[in-house]
């Protein structure tokens, strides 16, 4: 019965919200879980589950778990619930009355602009491959992309007379990003000079390709950005994320409003783009201290 009931709940979340295939099996995760934890202890249904119920399950899962696993765990139970509830499967909401854990604000990582230089000029430029990356790496840091976005981008989504990529981000919503005159000119390059050597007599409707002349996967970009960092010798967390995070931190830091950089990264709520709001103050705190008589 419990599985029916999440099968029903992922269904209508896909229907209605268009979420990705990883944000789902995330919701199917920890409702899997917690129904495990339902038929193991109390053999309960889910349409019977109290208050209490989630409160022991939090408390079970809180020693193994950090604050913002508990917190996405809630919220996904939350989501669950009100689902039930408009369903008329239930009368009451059992979480309306659990508060979130407080979640300590983190800052995101990043790099310098130095940091980025150095990652930028690490690829090998004699080789196709070489030409690949170092369009991939620029095109991402221009762009502000999820890797995700930049591995899926189709060579119909790249306008170099316009200089604007067409990209479909999280719940297949698409914007329109501009690449900036660099990231233009190595992708020209890439596409003139190494694209058909890599792909032979192969044809792929991708921009980025591989010697399969498939796509790229997110997991070979991952491990491509980490031994470019290592050429580099940048002795920081590295990540296609932290390019991302870099991307939104010197845009704000050269005067870019919070809106805009909002656009850019696809976030559909500013409050996620927020967390950026620590670098326009500190930017704003150094050029009082810069500029003001009594800074």
């Amino acid at each position: 019965m419990n599985s029916k009931i999440i099968d029903q709940f992922i269904d209508h979340l896909w229907l209605e919200d268009g979420l990705s295939k990883n944000t789902l099996n995330s919701y199917r995760l920890d409702l899997n879980l917690f129904s495990q934890w339902l038929n193991k202890d109390s053999k309960k249904n889910i349409l019977d589950v109290s208050q209490a119920d989630i409160q022991e399950y939090l408390a079970f899962k809180f020693p193994t778990s950090k604050s913002r696993s508990i917190s996405r765990l809630l919220a996904t139970l939350r989501r669950l619930f009100r689902y039930l509830l408009r369903e008329n499967k239930i009368t009451i909401d059992p979480t309306l009355e659990i508060q979130s854990p407080k979640i300590p604000k983190s800052l995101p990582k990043s790099l310098s602009e130095e940091d980025i230089e150095s990652l930028l000029a690490a690829p090998n430029l004699e080789k196709s491959s070489g030409l690949r990356d170092k369009a991939m790496l620029e095109l991402l840091y221009a762009c502000g992309l999820r890797v995700s976005e930049l591995v899926n981008i189709l060579l119909t989504e790249i306008s170099l007379t316009e200089g604007i990529v067409r990209v479909t981000g999280k719940g297949s919503k698409t914007r329109l990003v501009p690449m900036g005159e660099e990231a233009v000119d190595w992708i020209k390059k890439y596409i003139n000079e190494g694209r058909k050597d890599i792909l032979k007599q192969q044809s792929s409707k991708y921009l980025f390709v591989t010697l399969r002349g498939k796509a790229m996967t997110r997991q070979a970009f991952w491990y491509l950005i980490k031994r470019y960092s290592i050429l580099a010798k940048i002795n920081k967390p590295m990540s296609p994320h932290i390019l991302r995070h870099a991307f939104a931190t010197h845009l704000i830091n050269h005067g870019a409003d919070l809106r805009v950089v909002q656009v850019l990264l696809g976030h559909s709520d500013i409050s996620t783009t927020q967390i950026y709001t620590h670098v326009a103050r500190e930017r704003l705190k150094n050029l009082h201290e810069s500029h003001h008589p009594r800074g």
